[in-house]
């Protein structure tokens, strides 16, 4: 019952954002967002804690005005991507442009296919919607989560792929990537989120070791595909630009590391984007949870030495 209310919602707020303009449902995001602020303590505080490790320079009053601007932007997020995927193709081209067109369609003439990676910074879903619409028909495979609510996962899935996009889901993923890439196909995924994998490698973001997919990197050295940062910005008149930055380029062969430091060039555009705009990614969630084994181990070790000194 649960799942069937919250569907009843989101086709309520759906159908007024539908005969709004989109300047109109940014305004109206915004001041869901910032509603969200003040009734969600519990994502707030996840969001000043992180803030204020990544930005100690900043005073706590420059930290808040962050955190409640970015929850004013995901508020946006929300409500723009309902109207989004109400737009027609026309429409969508219409509000949006893009930057890097050129770096796509060099990189497609290689024959490896393309891994696209972003985070969850300013409008990624509505970036990957306009894809094949920007790109000549150059669709997407999305790697991305189910959502838990069945109804809602539907409907996200019909927006998502109405302009020719695909879904990947974790089961047999890895294949279905590489067969995607072997067609000289493109496949987009998002790398800011902690990760419970043995999977995952450590590398810096905010000088600060955090679990990432190992993923995108692991691929890009397997197959030889070419590795292209992402992002969507706002513009004025809810408008979007989309950018696609130049490829990162690959490790030497014979790094003994090769992975691990590929992740961490990929990792050091997106903080580049983040610092530049901070207010546009998703503090709320809890990116650094754990150590780095291997740091972990050091100070085992450490511990050890000093034990065996003092017996």
């Amino acid at each position: 019952m649960r799942y069937r209310i919250e569907l009843w919602v989101v086709q309520i707020v759906r159908a007024c954002v539908r005969v709004m303009p989109m300047s109109a449902v940014r305004v109206c995001g915004g001041a869901l967002g910032r509603a969200v602020y003040v009734a969600d303590v519990f994502h707030r505080r996840i969001a000043l804690a992180n803030l204020a490790s990544a930005f100690p320079m900043r005073s706590a009053a420059e930290r808040r005005a962050i955190a409640r601007t970015m929850f004013a932007h995901f508020g946006r997020v929300l409500l723009e991507l309902m109207k989004f995927g109400t737009l027609s193709e026309e429409q969508m081209l219409a509000c949006s442009e893009i930057d890097g067109e050129d770096r796509v369609r060099q990189a497609f003439q290689q024959g490896r296919g393309v891994l696209f990676f972003t985070g969850h910074f300013g409008y990624w879903e509505m970036h990957a919607i306009a894809h094949p619409l920007r790109l000549g028909g150059h669709g997407l495979a999305v790697l991305a989560r189910p959502l838990d609510n069945p109804y809602l996962h539907e409907t996200l899935e019909r927006i998502r792929t109405r302009t020719g996009n695909t879904v990947i889901y974790r089961q047999r993923a890895i294949r279905k990537v590489m067969r995607e890439l072997a067609a000289n196909r493109s496949v987009a995924l998002l790398i800011d989120q902690h990760l419970h994998s043995a999977d995952a490698v450590y590398v810096d973001f905010f000088d600060r070791p955090a679990a990432t997919t190992s993923a995108l990197a692991a691929l890009a050295l397997r197959t030889g595909a070419p590795v292209i940062p992402v992002f969507a910005l706002p513009l004025p008149g809810g408008r979007y630009r989309f950018v696609y930055e130049r490829p990162v380029p690959p490790p030497k062969e014979a790094s003994p590391d090769a992975v691990r430091e590929f992740t961490q060039r990929c990792t050091d555009v997106l903080e580049m984007y983040v610092r530049r705009d901070p207010a546009l990614w998703l503090w709320m969630h809890r990116r650094w949870r754990d150590r780095d084994p291997r740091l972990a181990g050091e100070a085992a070790g450490r511990d050890d030495a000093v034990t065996a000194a003092t017996e």
